[in-house]
């Protein structure tokens, strides 16, 4: 996935369960009727899969089952809107993409398919990396709101600390995808290949 895809996905998934986003709540009986909704759905489009064979089968029983889980998980952080409920929501948008891409993967063989599952890795990560950012900044600015200017400072040093480590995750992650495009090359190639990788993500 291109690095201002993955940037745009993001932001889109982040908005969607900002505090705002899930201020509302449903009654019992909306979540229960919710619920069979999803299960009916992902049975559907599993019969649907059931009409392909090989890898095919694979992406779409990946997809159909990975829809299944962000929609439950959607479900769940707007019938109990919590920080956690919203980050699980995040990583099961995040999980079920990573899935469905590393099935489309198999399509591929030797180092593109190699490189496909290292982007793939790449993206889960970046999308792992920006849900934990923003649940440490909603629980750090939820505490700060209730407490002093001491308060205030270590919470946005915790915001800080967890943005430096998604930063880092994030430069490991694309390292690992550009080092995988490295093995195309051999010898003085490959070096200076791998050279230039650690030179552009600090490694």
């Amino acid at each position: 996935m291109k690095k201002t895809t993955l940037t745009a996905l993001t932001a889109a998934i982040l908005l969607a369960f900002s505090a705002g986003a899930m201020a509302e709540t449903m009654s019992k009986s909306d979540y229960k009727a919710s619920k069979n909704s999803i299960s009916s759905e992902y049975k559907a489009a599993k019969e649907k899969c059931d009409s392909l064979s090989g890898n095919a089968n694979d992406v779409c029983e990946a997809e159909a089952k990975g829809n299944e889980n962000v929609a439950k998980a959607e479900l769940e952080a707007k019938y109990k809107p919590s920080e956690k409920t919203r980050y699980k929501a995040l990583m099961a948008k995040a999980e079920a993409a990573y899935k469905v891409g590393k099935e489309r993967c198999d399509d591929k063989s030797g180092n593109a398919k190699d490189v496909c599952v290292k982007e793939a890795k790449a993206a889960f990560v970046h999308a792992k990396a920006d849900a934990k950012v923003q649940m440490k900044s909603l629980q750090a600015d939820e505490k700060a709101s209730n407490t002093s200017a001491e308060a205030n400072m270590k919470a946005k040093e915790k915001t800080s600390d967890a943005q430096h480590d998604a930063a880092k995750d994030k430069r490991s992650a694309d390292f690992a995808v550009a080092k995988e495009k490295c093995e195309t090359y051999s010898g003085a190639a490959k070096d200076r290949c791998i050279n230039q990788a650690k030179a552009q993500f600090g490694m």
